[in-house]
């Protein structure tokens, strides 16, 4: 090697260094802008509802009063609505999609999977607003002439679980919310399903295939305890979705203050709660209390996403075990 080589050899090394380090410190201060986004958001949001918090302290949370007139507010209604909803949505988007992601990568024809599955991802994108106007033109009379009737009728007879079916048919109420929501998120829930399942070696199931394995028990013994881990991020990103909806929830779910435990009732959430009274507060404790309600639902939904990651670690640790 020449002498005029090893001076650009080190010039080289010297940009490609300063590089590394710019590159490294760009994609930093990009992660530390989403947390300082995230801590920003949350200040702000228990900054604007400081005043609820001082007036009525921590039994804001379980006070289910919510008078304007009086000036007295509690977050129970909101938050009890906020996690029915959420459930119901659960309880069906779930099974719903695992079926779907099962159909799609072990039983559908090659060429209906990716049709399907296109479909599926273009339902993910439909407008929430769409969701909520048709549950409440289409859904909701179809609930309250043929289905919440015969419910009413049968199921709210039974001892102990009665109580949750029984009530009118209106229509509106947390299970026409739940059901909505479960419409919602089961292409969010399905795609990530579907994409994780696609992971799994051919060669592990055509190997339980060969032992004589049915097509159930090589999706239940082989690929979901190869892509657990997924399938429980892709389920509680769902439930993320759920939690925080607003115009879909607030079209269907009747707004109504009120603590019942029937599902055929009207109710609210937190985001449908914020969505129709904000516009109407016409005073500091009134909007106060709105706001700190936003509080309430960013820790409600980062508790549960703080729990998923919690979950996700331990599988993670029991899988490397």
């Amino acid at each position: 090697m020449n002498a005029t080589a090893l001076p650009l050899a080190d010039a080289r090394n010297s940009r490609d260094a300063l590089a590394d380090r710019g590159f490294r410190w760009l994609v930093t201060a990009a992660g530390l802008l989403v947390l300082l986004a995230l801590g920003a958001a949350a200040l702000s949001m228990l900054w604007g509802g400081r005043e609820a918090f001082a007036k009525f302290g921590i039994g804001f949370l379980w006070s289910n009063t919510w008078d304007p007139v009086g000036q007295q507010f509690g977050a129970l209604v909101p938050i009890y609505g906020t996690v029915v909803t959420a459930l119901i949505a659960m309880v069906i988007a779930v099974p719903v999609s695992f079926g779907i992601a099962m159909f799609l990568t072990e039983i559908a024809p090659k060429w209906m999977r990716g049709t399907v599955g296109a479909a599926i991802e273009l339902l993910a994108g439909i407008p929430s607003i769409i969701y909520g106007m048709w549950g409440l033109f289409v859904l909701v009379p179809v609930l309250a002439e043929h289905v919440y009737p015969w419910v009413d009728a049968h199921l709210g007879q039974w001892p102990l679980v009665g109580r949750f079916f029984a009530g009118p048919p209106l229509g509106l109420g947390m299970g026409t919310a739940g059901l909505v929501l479960a419409i919602m998120v089961i292409p969010f829930i399905a795609s990530v399903m579907r994409e994780v399942f696609l992971t799994v070696p051919g060669r592990l199931k055509e190997s339980a295939y060969a032992l004589g394995s049915t097509k159930w028990e090589v999706v239940w013994d082989v690929v979901l305890p190869y892509t657990r881990s997924a399938v429980i991020g892709g389920i509680f990103l769902g439930l993320g979705r759920a939690l925080g909806e607003t115009m879909a929830v607030t079209f269907v779910l009747g707004n109504a203050h009120e603590l019942t435990a029937s599902l055929l009732m009207p109710g609210n959430s937190i985001a449908a709660t914020i969505a129709n009274e904000f516009a109407e507060a016409d005073s500091e404790m009134y909007r106060s209390s709105l706001i700190a309600l936003g509080f309430v639902l960013f820790l409600v939904t980062f508790v549960v996403l703080s729990a998923a990651r919690l979950m996700l670690r331990q599988l993670s640790r029991r899988e490397g075990n």
